[in-house]
């Protein structure tokens, strides 16, 4: 949009153009970081539901080197059945933790690059800043 189209701002004085483009560009700057706050508190949300499934991943883990820890024990203790029912338990946990990081991972991924949808505004405002000089 050229001056030309509004005869209004060739009638201003630069010192008032200036004074209202900062006024602009202050606003505009103001919008962009609460923009980006937003999108940063969500994706933080997104990221925090996955890190909490890590952490459970890995409390399961834990789990189940410690009942593979009394399989052994047990092994070498009675030889046949109490090992293998120790084993089974592990078996279980090991899967229960495998699926908790699996989905954890897939939960923190989610969370993406930070701020896309402030980073295209920008890219906008840059354009549009561009076609006003």
């Amino acid at each position: 949009m050229a001056a030309t189209d509004h005869p209004e701002l060739r009638d201003r004085s630069i010192g008032d153009l200036l004074k209202q483009l900062s006024d602009e560009t202050s606003t505009l700057v103001r919008q962009e970081m609460a923009l980006a706050r937003a999108e940063l508190s969500e994706q933080g949300k997104k990221a925090g539901k996955g890190a909490g499934m890590l952490g459970g991943a890995g409390l399961f883990g834990l789990g189940a080197f410690g009942t593979l820890t009394a399989c052994l024990v047990l092994l070498l203790d009675k030889a046949m059945d109490g090992w293998l029912a120790a084993l089974v338990v592990t078996v279980v946990w090991a899967a229960v933790a495998g699926l908790l990081a699996l989905q954890g991972r897939n939960r923190v991924k989610e969370a993406g690059p930070p701020a896309p949808q402030t980073m295209e505004t920008v890219k906008e405002d840059v354009q549009w800043a561009k076609t006003r000089t």
